[in-house]
């Protein structure tokens, strides 16, 4: 059902969510309190001082408890980045801990990541465009991943690119590094040498239609089907609403070739943010931000249905929905029975003179995947209790989920206000693909965002 000569495998061993400074990390009741003080990190450095910083920050291990490394599952290392600040920690899958290990410094604040399929390496997305006022730094850089402790190294000089990259990843076959930018809208293509380091973007021959504010890129099982979900804008006062859609592209030999655009309605009321594939079976699931969706398509022969066959809520109450709410990353299981999707609500309301949350749905909804139809049937909406899941993960061994807020938020509490403190939130994944959230980690994150994390196997023969 496939594209023949594009040649089926299925995606490079993981999947990566679709930024962090770390000081005080506390557990909710019946956990131990990790702490530890670092100082102030920088938010940036230099394109020649990026190894040195790489090396240094990982040479400053932080390991508050060591003394139960040895019981501690060697299988993937998790990724949290705050800001410029990648920091590595060793998940716990029986215990359903977070073991804190070591940091790396990137050379501006972390937008995305991806890992090799095949070499130990991460590549990691970075700009200073929310960071900064100067809008003057972007790029790519490539750290090597330790298979026995996930503790992160440089890798050669980072790619330098003219806009910020918001989303990048790797074909199945580790040939290439594909790059998503939001404005202008755009994608490259780079090819990857045998040891993994970035060459220059592909000049393509034929012009690339974008669309209108690209949020990710992902290379389809077929390995050569590409996907750049376009999101488009909301209607403001004073601008009308910009069209959504779904552009697909052939890559064959660095080439981006036979464009099909997916816009139903023309793009109107199709906003689409992420999207994930079934591992075995021609189906792709999208994230709907706009509409708080999840959509189901088709695909065949590197062609997908112009209209979802398969249209599902991702929330708990459809009809009671407040401002800003949007529907956020997606992660299909690596069985494919399941697909997970966050939902992101982060609005305020003025109360006694401060800004308060003013209601909204912060948690990842589970949904069933008929393994014969391929609908996705909502079977829980579990709440993260925190402000908002920009990002979430799934260990390798599919049991555990980590969720990352964004950012602190106060909340009215009666007649108080409290505040709710930027957190990575633990779920144990049961049997049946259900979720209970086991702890919270609170992270401070100063002036900066959690703004990616993500689970990494690690390969003990690499």
């Amino acid at each position: 059902m496939h594209d023949p000569g594009c040649g089926m495998q299925t995606a490079g061993g993981m999947t990566l969510p679709d930024a962090m400074k770390p000081a005080h990390i506390n557990t909710e009741a019946g956990d131990k309190t990790m702490t530890q003080d670092h100082g102030d990190r920088p938010r940036k450095i230099g394109r020649r001082r990026f190894c040195a910083g790489v090396a240094a920050a990982t040479a400053a291990a932080v390991a508050p408890s060591l003394s139960r490394a040895a019981h501690v599952s060697q299988d993937a290392a998790f990724y949290v980045a705050v800001g410029a600040t990648l920091t590595v920690y060793r998940p716990d899958t029986r215990a359903q801990t977070l073991i804190r290990d070591s940091e790396a410094v990137l050379p501006e604040a972390v937008q995305y990541a991806w890992a090799h399929p095949a070499l130990p390496l991460l590549y990691v997305a970075f700009s200073n465009r929310y960071s900064t006022k100067a809008d003057d730094h972007h790029g790519v850089a490539v750290l090597r991943i330790d298979q026995t402790t996930g503790r992160l190294s440089p890798f050669g000089e980072p790619l330098i690119l003219k806009n910020r990259p918001v989303n990048i990843t790797l074909d199945p076959k580790g040939q290439y590094l594909l790059v998503a930018y939001n404005a202008p809208s755009d994608l490259t293509v780079h090819p990857l040498a045998a040891d993994g380091a970035v060459g220059d973007a592909v000049t393509q021959q034929h012009a690339i239609d974008a669309g209108i504010y690209a949020h990710q890129v992902r290379v389809a099982p077929d390995d050569c089907t590409v996907v750049l979900p376009t999101r488009g804008n909301d209607a403001t006062a004073s601008k009308p609403e910009d069209p959504g859609a779904l552009k697909v592209f052939r890559l064959e030999d660095g080439q981006l070739t036979s464009e099909q655009s997916v816009a139903p309605h023309g793009g109107f009321g199709f906003g689409p943010r992420h999207v994930d594939f079934h591992p075995a079976k021609p189906w792709m699931y999208v994230s709907m931000e706009r509409e708080n969706q999840l959509q189901t398509f088709d695909l065949k022969a590197g062609q997908f249905s112009p209209q979802a066959r398969f249209i599902k809520t991702t929330l708990a109450h459809p009809g009671d929905v407040h401002p800003q709410q949007l529907a956020g990353p997606i992660h299909v299981s690596r069985d494919g029975r399941l697909v997970y999707v966050a939902n992101r609500a982060d609005a305020t309301t003025d109360f006694d003179g401060k800004k308060v949350f003013a209601g909204g749905e912060n948690s990842i909804a589970v949904f069933r995947i008929d393994q014969k139809t391929g609908e996705p049937v909502l079977i829980q909406t579990a709440a993260t209790d925190s402000f908002h899941p920009r990002t979430f993960s799934i260990h390798p061994n599919g049991r555990m989920l980590v969720s990352a807020a964004v950012e602190p938020l106060d909340v009215r509490d009666g007649n108080t206000v409290r505040t709710v403190r930027a957190a990575l939130s633990v779920f144990q994944i049961a049997a049946d693909g259900r979720l209970r959230r086991v702890r919270k980690y609170d992270v401070e994150t100063g002036s900066d965002w959690m703004f990616w994390c993500g689970m990494v196997p690690l390969r003990a023969d690499v």
